[in-house]
């Protein structure tokens, strides 16, 4: 069975729909209403269908969504989304993490209070998100496909992304659903569940929050525990993730997700290591790898915008090119002399 990463399009719109009803909550990028999702898929269809580069002093706000697909039925079982240039349509918020040190003489101590504090300091930056697997699917390695084959297409399309990228991980979620996280802050000055503010955020965007959080600094210290020791916290099911970002190259540097406080982790997009080693090689033979050790395990790409795709392959360098195993070739529809981009598994 081979499966491949390839554009959406907008016929993808049920089986898109099918999986975000199983996301559980918490999942912005996947809201489980057609609307929401159709103008997703609107929205993407105007990004693949850009040509224009454009000068990367001047990002557009654009959505690709990608789609892991069998390429044998056509059956979707997954999905995952990059956004260029986030803060454009509206601002890109975050908590972050601070300390400040006071020292009081009288009483000879230094106190540190952490806080948390209220900031647009990544917008601009380029976003890996939405990213959800067919809970029938979860083997094998098709995550790791869907999550870094997203930046494989970055490497291909690299003007069109910003110098720093991120990605935010779920946070901790009750067995009801809830948040400790905002149950504990947000919560208190909106008058809405968690449940009602996730979901009116990922239809209506996050204006309300302009409107309505409060613009001083929160201290740690005054929440509930239950909200302290979510802060910064990944959903359990978000863990892998979390170590894959990491093996990538990124890092959590104390920015939080102003809903359910989970992790934002960030990166200089050409230090991310899929992309860093990211190489464009001609198809020079279609057939079975063979070699003393020089038959390697990695991701293979090719096509521009619409005409994305990505799958797991086997390959060798040779003398005059790639070698390319069959199936991945299939797969990609490559054939000798054309070119494809490459990294290791």
């Amino acid at each position: 069975m081979t499966f491949r990463i390839r554009a959406a399009r907008a016929t993808d719109l049920q089986p898109l729909y099918e999986m975000a009803k199983l996301t559980g909550g918490g999942f912005t990028n996947l809201p489980p209403d057609r609307k929401s999702l159709t103008a997703k898929l609107d929205r993407a269809a105007q990004a693949f269908g850009n040509e224009a580069d454009g000068d990367a002093k001047d990002l557009k706000d654009e959505l690709f969504v990608l789609v892991l697909e069998n390429s044998a039925t056509g059956e979707v079982r997954g999905t995952s989304q990059i956004f260029t240039n986030v803060g454009r349509q509206w601002p890109f918020y975050s908590y972050r993490m601070a300390t400040l040190t006071q020292h009081s003489k009288e009483l000879n101590r230094t106190f540190r209070a952490e806080m948390l504090g209220l900031v647009t300091d990544l917008e601009g930056s380029s976003e890996v998100g939405g990213l959800f697997l067919h809970p029938s699917e979860r083997a094998g390695g098709l995550g790791m496909l869907l999550a870094r084959s997203r930046y494989l297409f970055v490497a291909m399309h690299r003007q069109r992304f910003g110098d720093k990228i991120l990605a935010e991980l779920r946070g901790v979620i009750d067995e009801r659903g809830g948040s400790p996280f905002w149950d504990g802050v947000a919560g208190r000055f909106f008058g809405m569940s968690f449940q009602e503010a996730d979901y009116f955020n990922a239809i209506n965007g996050n204006q309300f929050i302009a409107d309505l959080m409060p613009k001083h600094p929160v201290y740690i210290a005054m929440l509930p525990e239950s909200a302290r020791s979510a802060i910064g916290l990944p959903h359990p099911s978000g863990r892998a993730a979390m170590r894959m970002l990491e093996e990538e190259g990124f890092a959590y540097e104390g920015y939080i997700d102003i809903f359910d406080g989970g992790p934002t982790m960030t990166a200089r997009t050409d230090r991310v290591r899929s992309i860093a080693e990211a190489r464009e090689a001609l198809v020079a033979h279609i057939r079975a790898p063979e070699g003393n050790g020089g038959v390697a395990k990695a991701l293979v790409a090719t096509g521009r915008l619409a005409d994305y795709r990505c799958t797991f392959a086997e390959v060798a360098q040779g003398q005059d090119g790639l070698v390319l195993d069959p199936v991945a070739a299939a797969a990609l529809g490559v054939s000798v002399g054309d070119t494809v981009w490459h990294v290791s598994r």
